[in-house]
């Protein structure tokens, strides 16, 4: 049987003491990580928050099995951010979820409400033609996590009967709402609301697709609420980082209404999280201060490359850059993408790293 078929489903039993330890030590971390984006310049607020979003929209949709444009993506929320952007935006999931992530951004200390939830899901649907969007599954088939080849499924969960969806999500707003820190059923311990909210969401699985993108979206607003403020983490790229643990822990807390085992994954997950944002601010200042000291070296077609070189942050550009990339990049010769890597390793720009024809490069940020 699965939790919501259980007796005691919505009296969900956990042993609160054994995450006092963890809540601390993440309000420790987050209060470490707003001090950061405090003693920054305004350019480096924007670029650490722009990368933490980009992040979270690629990474949650990569869990969904989806890749998006960076380049879109980082326009979007240029865009959604009222910063300036040359770029015209063609991938309409691009522009959906980098407007959804925004608006949650800022709507965090709001309830939660179904024309709120109908909204989101409009967003991250957006240029998808193949279901309806902007309303719960009404389906008579059984809503089920299904993997293995045609003829060999395994069901790893099945939802509640899109009859009850509606019932359902009507009560799943009234724990959340009432839940809230100044609410009398405030949950003081945002770690352990953070972590039902997201399975109480994820159990219901109110919609056609979409659920887990929407299902992450609100354990972060359960935890901006808890801050009083946005948060500074992304959860998806921590989630993303295991998927295989991720979705173990969730198949067996959707077995029983004993959360404790849950909330203790979904702690720690969060706790990484908000580690991986401090990361990112580091590698901030590091980009910063790598192009105060070369941007007058570097010429145009260079400079293109040492940027898509430096798009996904800390994570080194797949296979290390080469002639062959740079000149897809530039559209130069091969011999001048070839004398500009050479030059560029020459003033200590990038390095090399092994040799021969398999020879690549990768930013010198040291």
């Amino acid at each position: 049987m699965y939790n919501w078929q259980q007796k005691d489903w919505r009296h969900f039993r956990f042993n609160e003491n054994e995450f006092t330890a963890p809540a601390l030590s993440f309000m420790a971390l987050a209060g470490e990580s707003q001090g950061y984006i405090q003693s920054l310049s305004g350019n480096n607020v924007a670029e650490s928050i722009i990368t933490l979003l980009v992040k979270e929209a690629i990474k949650t949709s990569a869990i969904e099995g989806e890749f998006l444009s960076r380049v879109d993506l980082i326009s979007s929320i240029r865009k959604n951010l009222g910063y300036s952007t040359p770029n015209r935006i063609k991938d309409k999931r691009a522009e959906g979820i980098a407007t959804l992530l925004v608006k949650a951004r800022e709507d965090f200390d709001n309830d939660l409400t179904e024309m709120q939830l109908f909204e989101w899901h409009k967003l991250l649907m957006l240029g998808n033609n193949t279901i309806t969007v902007g309303e719960y599954r009404s389906h008579t088939e059984p809503m089920q996590v299904i993997s293995g080849a045609i003829g060999k499924e395994i069901i790893h969960f099945e939802a509640p009967p899109s009859a009850q969806v509606s019932g359902e999500m009507k009560m799943f707003f009234e724990w959340f709402n009432e839940t809230k820190p100044g609410r009398p059923k405030s949950i003081p311990n945002l770690l352990i609301r953070a972590a039902i909210a997201h399975l109480y969401f994820e159990t219901i699985h109110p919609c056609e697709d979409g659920n887990g993108r929407i299902g992450r979206i609100i354990a972060e607003k359960t935890l901006a609420q808890g801050l009083k403020r946005p948060i500074l983490m992304s959860l998806s790229t921590a989630i993303e980082a295991d998927k295989k643990s991720y979705y173990g822990a969730l198949k067996q807390a959707q077995r029983t209404n004993d959360l404790t085992e849950w909330i203790h994954y979904f702690s720690e997950t969060i706790l990484k999280a908000q580690q991986d944002f401090i990361s990112t601010i580091n590698f901030t200042l590091k980009k910063t201060s790598f192009f105060d000291k070369h941007k007058l070296q570097l010429n145009t077609a260079q400079l293109k490359v040492i940027n898509r070189m430096l798009e996904d942050g800390e994570e080194e550009f797949m296979g290390g850059m080469n002639a062959k990339k740079y000149q897809s990049i530039t559209q130069v010769s091969k011999a001048t993408a070839t004398r500009h890597l050479q030059d560029l390793v020459a003033q200590g720009v990038l390095v090399s790293q092994k040799g021969g024809r398999s020879t690549n490069y990768q930013v010198n940020l040291k």
